[in-house]
């Protein structure tokens, strides 16, 4: 079965729409509109009548939207480079390069890939993830009153889930966040 026809995980997928440049007099800010819909049980499309498909959209200011992929794109760069580090910092031991190598060759293939890892971040890191975080939940909070600052992260922090996120606010292609914990957290958002 095609891809379009059929949903075989929980997924949420988001474009953007901008609209033609031609303000209105009583608006000041350009809005661009985010188009979501999402399912929370594998679904196909000949099951429209679906209680688990769901869909909606939110006038957002482009302002905000470009400064928060900032911020995603810097954070992205932060996680890199500390992962970069901290793994120059594991091989970086008594063992010689063969012996290295020999360990690699013994490591069996099912360890997570290096995007899906969960990644330890340190304090600047986290606090920096926790405002990007924060500006993301008030930008799609649907009720303003609950988008207070973010005490903790509120998913599993890897490079893909980061890269996601940050993919999300492309407003040229957007994306498709398929289940886990990002998904969760952006259906708790949107719901």
């Amino acid at each position: 079965e095609s891809r379009a026809t059929v949903a075989p995980d929980k997924e949420i997928n988001i474009q953007w729409y901008i609209p033609p440049m031609a303000k209105e007099s009583n608006d000041t800010e350009t809005k661009v509109l985010l188009l979501y819909a999402y399912n929370t049980n594998p679904i196909r499309i000949s099951d429209i009548s679906s209680t688990s498909m769901f869909s909606g959209h939110l006038w957002i200011p482009l302002a905000r939207i470009i400064s928060l992929r900032e911020k995603l794109s810097d954070l992205k760069e932060q996680i890199e480079l500390s992962m970069q580090a901290s793994k120059s910092f594991s091989t970086s031991g008594r063992t010689s390069f063969h012996e290295q190598n020999e360990t690699l060759k013994i490591i069996p293939s099912f360890k997570p890939k290096r995007s899906d890892a969960k990644v330890h971040l340190d304090g600047k890191i986290e606090e920096i993830a926790k405002r990007c975080l924060s500006e993301v939940k008030a930008l799609l909070s649907v009720d303003p009153a609950l988008s207070s600052p973010l005490t903790e992260i509120p998913f599993d922090v890897t490079l893909q889930s980061i890269t996601n996120l940050k993919d999300m606010f492309d407003l040229a292609n957007g994306c498709i966040i398929s289940d886990g914990s990002l998904f969760n957290w952006m259906i708790s958002l949107l719901h």
